[in-house]
């Protein structure tokens, strides 16, 4: 893939999809009167004990799905557009970067949205690749990042962000209950909801910062190329003569 080819705009889906899977679920909590799920009614929807997949049975189900299909792809469109932006990105960096952040929560986020919670072991296998993908991402593109000059900040917060991914990743597969009583009770849902803004505020970091840095640069070859060229003294003295 040339790098040249691809528009820095595409690095916004990673804004983008933050934006949409957080709004949603924040909009579709406070709708929910509640869901079904292997012969229970869990009612009402709670935003602290049930997960934010609970919205993807009943009457949310259709939106709380397509948020997180369309989430995912615009996570592989937008790490696309950020690292083919990146001109300091060797092929194989490149390639890294967009399969350990961008194929593997992508495959999880559309995984879990074609099969809900009531497909437990798939919903659960979309879970486990996209977020538990998101730990050796963040650390290995931040690696990849801070050696770059003008990433080194990001590069380092990418780095942190994965021992941090991982604790709450943990925290929740500890207060998850795969039980109709475990959405009714417990704190889970309260940690999957900090465990997904801080992982999306990461993604939405690196798409912002990828499509600023090529747009800079864009804008600084434009001013370049517009600048007369400059006559030195010497040629000056040779045209007077």
């Amino acid at each position: 893939m040339n790098r040249q080819r691809v528009p820095a705009w595409l690095a916004l889906g990673l804004p983008a999809s933050a934006v949409l899977f957080n709004v949603a679920w924040l909009v579709l909590g406070f709708i929910s009167p509640g869901f079904s799920i292997w012969g229970a009614e869990i009612a009402p929807y709670s935003p602290i004990s049930a997960g934010i997949s609970g919205l993807g049975l009943g009457l949310t189900a259709p939106y709380m799905n397509a948020a997180f299909i369309v989430s995912g792809l615009l996570v592989f469109v937008g790490v696309a557009g950020a690292v083919w932006n990146i001109a300091e990105l060797s092929a194989r960096d490149r390639w890294l970067c967009f399969s350990l952040l961008g194929v593997l929560l992508a495959v999880g986020l559309v995984t879990d949205g074609v099969f809900s919670l009531e497909s437990m072991m798939f919903h659960l296998a979309g879970f486990a690749v996209g977020v538990g993908g998101s730990v050796p991402g963040f650390l290995v593109v931040g690696v990849i990042l801070r050696r770059i000059p003008g990433w080194r900040g990001l590069g380092n917060g990418l780095i942190a962000a994965a021992p941090l991914t991982l604790v709450l990743m943990v925290l929740y597969v500890v207060t998850f209950s795969p039980t109709a009583a475990g959405a009714e009770h417990g704190i889970s849902g309260l940690v999957e909801r900090g465990l997904v803004v801080e992982l999306f505020v990461w993604l939405a970091a690196v798409g912002w910062t990828a499509f600023r840095w090529r747009s800079a640069e864009t804008s600084t070859r434009s001013r370049a190329s517009r600048r007369p060229p400059t006559i030195s003294t010497s040629s000056r003295s040779r045209t007077r003569v």
